[in-house]
């Protein structure tokens, strides 16, 4: 008996538990990219809430005001995704980190990126970091969102609306809004193996879903 019982659970777990993608973690065996666009005055908050005071948060959060800025460029499965697609990460030149501080203002950032995510690009550090140039170059931010000065509320439908005004071909299936308790923290957009955008069901299915957001004004200036 015990041991129908055992074998019952297990086939209800296996059949609960998401399926992996055969491809899993094979370097550039992917669907589609994630531009993931981080609001660089709710991370300084969240940092100062949590009392947290390291390297990246005092670049990140010091004298040079920032808005969005690039988290990461991620390859996905339509379900799920790769991640440290090569155990150790072929060591990144320090020369292509320096060339990116304008866009991911971390050094701890890129390194992490490339490490997790970039590895399974299946293309060469320099390529992959050059893909991130490109994809943030693709879009477009809304003029509301380039330098504010006053914290503002906002619905998650505004923000992908005002993305959606100012990019044309982006449409709401291919972004997503993400939010903390209270506050707008990125924004996520769907992209082609070529960086165009495409439609991303499970990514959309994973956004915010709170009424009202607030949208912290940029620090510093």
């Amino acid at each position: 008996m015990i041991a129908v019982f055992a074998a019952c659970a297990a086939a209800l777990l296996s059949t609960a538990a998401p399926a992996q993608d055969r491809r899993q973690n094979a370097a550039g065996e992917f669907d589609f990219y994630v531009l993931a666009l981080s609001w660089s005055p709710s991370f300084c908050e969240q940092a100062s809430e949590r009392g947290n005071a390291g390297r990246s948060q005092q670049i990140q959060c010091g004298g040079r005001p920032f808005s969005f800025v690039v988290h990461g460029l991620w390859p996905q499965y339509e379900r799920g995704f790769p991640e440290y697609c090569e155990r150790p990460a072929p060591r990144l030149d320090r020369r292509i980190m320096n060339s990116m501080l304008d866009l991911m203002p971390a050094p701890g950032l890129i390194y992490n990126e490339w490490d997790k995510h970039g590895t399974c690009a299946g293309t060469s550090a320099r390529t992959y970091f050059e893909d991130i140039r490109k994809a943030r170059a693709a879009v477009r931010i809304p003029p509301d969102f380039i330098d504010p000065k006053e914290t503002r509320t906002v619905t998650p439908a505004e923000v992908e609306d005002a993305f959606i005004k100012v990019n044309p071909g982006l449409s709401s299936s291919a972004i997503a809004v993400t939010c903390d308790r209270t506050r707008l923290t990125e924004v996520r957009i769907c992209m082609s193996k070529d960086l165009q955008f495409r439609a991303c069901e499970e990514i959309d299915r994973r956004a915010c879903r709170r009424e009202r957001l607030e949208v912290p004004p940029v620090r510093g200036g």
